[in-house]
C-alpha cells in the first residue's frame, strides 16, 4: 500500500516593509485588528495621560509626615492648604489660623475638598492662640502678602509666635509670590516688583539655618528650623 507522504507547510514572516505595523512601547492597549491586503494590522490605542498633582511641589517642599501637628498662618489659597495638611493623617492635627473671614472660608473649602479635618480659627498672627511647642512643621502662606505688608513691629512679633508654638527642631515654610512680569502682570494684582524676602525676619527672631529651597511655579520657598535644646 502507497504512502502519501504529509505535506509540510512552512509559513515564512515577509521581509520588513514600511507597511508592516511597529509593536507598541509596553502600556500600550490593543483597540482592535483589521485587514489589510497581506497584513494584519492590529490598531493600538495609546494609554491615556496620567492626570499630575497641581500640589505636588508645594507638598514636597512642606514635607508633612503622617502623625505630624501641623500649623499654617494665613490661606490666600484654600487648595495648598488642603493638599499639604491631607499628610497628617488620623493621626496627625492639622490647624489653621487666619486673620479674617473669608480666608476662613476659603480655609474651610479647601479642606472639605481635600477630604481632611482642619480646624480654621480668626486670629491675629501675631498673637496666635496656641500652647508652646505644640506644632512639627508651620506654613506661613504669604502669595496674598501676608507677612509682606505687616509694620515690621508686627512681623517681628508674628516670628516670634512661630518660634514660640514650634517644637525644637520644628520647621518652618513661608510661601511668598514671584512676581508676574509681561502680559500676565497686566491683568493680575500680583506684585510687579522684587519679591519679599522673609529670610531677615527670620533669622533676626529666632530661627537657625534659614535658606531659600526654591524658586519654581510662580513660587517661593524659604525655610527655618527652631533650634533644639542642647
Amino acid at each position: 500500500m502507497a504512502i502519501t507522504p504529509a505535506m509540510v507547510v512552512v509559513l515564512t514572516a515577509p521581509s520588513p516593509t514600511s507597511r508592516i505595523p511597529s509593536f507598541p512601547f509596553a502600556g500600550a492597549i490593543s483597540a482592535g485588528l483589521d485587514t489589510g491586503k497581506n497584513y494584519i494590522i492590529i490598531g493600538w490605542m495609546l494609554p491615556a495621560p496620567r492626570k499630575t498633582d497641581p500640589y505636588m511641589l508645594v507638598t514636597g517642599m512642606a514635607s508633612v509626615k503622617m502623625g505630624h501637628h501641623l500649623v499654617q498662618i494665613g490661606c490666600a489659597h484654600g487648595g495648598r492648604l488642603g493638599a499639604i495638611a491631607v499628610n497628617v493623617g488620623l493621626s496627625g492635627r492639622a490647624v489653621v489660623y487666619v486673620p479674617d473671614a473669608a480666608s476662613a472660608e476659603r480655609a474651610r473649602k479647601g479642606a472639605a475638598e481635600a477630604g481632611v479635618l482642619v480646624d480654621v480659627e480668626i486670629a491675629p498672627p501675631s498673637r496666635l492662640p496656641a500652647e508652646a511647642e505644640s506644632f512639627d512643621v508651620a506654613v506661613v502662606d504669604d502669595t496674598g502678602g501676608l507677612l509682606a505688608t505687616m509694620s515690621p513691629e508686627g512681623r517681628v512679633a508674628t516670628v516670634r509666635e512661630l518660634v514660640r508654638i514650634l517644637k525644637p527642631g520644628g520647621r518652618v515654610l513661608v510661601i511668598g509670590a514671584l512676581p508676574r512680569s509681561g502680559l500676565g502682570a497686566l491683568f493680575t494684582r500680583a506684585q510687579s516688583g522684587p519679591p519679599f524676602d522673609p529670610q531677615p525676619s527670620l533669622e533676626a527672631d529666632g530661627f537657625k539655618f534659614v535658606r531659600l529651597l526654591a524658586e519654581r511655579e510662580g513660587l517661593r520657598f524659604t525655610e527655618g528650623v527652631k533650634q533644639k535644646r542642647t
